[in-house]
């Protein structure tokens, strides 16, 4: 099975390094900066990241709380490799949620053999139950992918959280504020815009592979996924 992992370093050789080494078994995606590591999180998450602290705009430290306070990204196994290899600055990254901790210069067997160490800690495995099927849509959380009737639909994290969300409560009222809580992680505050749009969205999307409209709009309280 192949893992995907991202990494985020600004050194062009050693990011080129990480890119060598982990090309036969895992499917590697790299960025220069944490922000651009964020962009693409909204598409895809990684079974693991790999997380320099010396970073241009956002340090590694701060990219590693934010992850950590994500409820959609707080369970990815975290490494930081760094050339700051004081005790002092391990416990701080290891008390932020890091999983493991690798000073530079390290030999990249050494950093495979702790990637494939982290990923048996994180219990990452592929089953049955990790497939959710309601009706035409099929959400496989292995692959992180959706399907309507056999074809893949392309989803942001967001659109593909709350459409989860939906089928999980199917023909079950989800209030608007239980959606923003957990697909948003804050709580209702006065009239938003931001559910109604990603919802827009959500449907024009499922309506290419779909003739059928099965989320439906209740006035005043929330919205609710119909199986058929």
């Amino acid at each position: 099975m192949e893992y995907s992992v991202f990494v985020v370093e600004d050194d062009d050789s050693i990011r080129g390094l990480y890119e060598l080494a982990f090309q036969d078994k895992f499917d590697c995606k790299s960025f220069v900066t944490a922000e651009s590591m964020f962009v693409a999180l909204n598409k895809q998450i990684p079974d693991i990241i790999i997380l320099d602290l010396m970073l241009p705009g956002m340090d590694g430290l701060s990219a590693l709380t934010m992850l950590k306070q994500d409820a959609h990204t707080r369970d990815i196994p975290v490494i930081i490799a760094s050339a700051k290899g004081d005790e002092s600055v391990k416990v701080r990254g290891l008390d932020a949620g890091a999983d493991d901790y690798i000073a530079k210069p390290f030999g990249m067997l050494e950093l495979i053999a702790r990637v494939k160490a982290n990923l048996r800690k994180a219990g990452l495995k592929r089953t049955e139950e990790e497939l959710i099927e309601c009706g035409e849509v099929k959400i496989n959380n292995a692959e992180h992918v959706v399907y309507v009737n056999n074809n893949a639909v392309s989803l942001t994290l967001k659109e593909y959280n709350l459409l989860s969300l939906l089928v999980k409560n199917a023909d079950c009222v989800v209030t608007r504020e239980k959606i923003l809580a957990e697909v948003w992680d804050y709580e209702f505050v006065g009239e938003t815009r931001t559910l109604d749009m990603h919802i827009k969205s959500l449907r024009s999307k499922l309506a290419e592979y779909s003739d059928r409209q099965s989320i439906l709009t209740i006035r005043g309280v929330g919205y609710k996924y119909i199986k058929a």
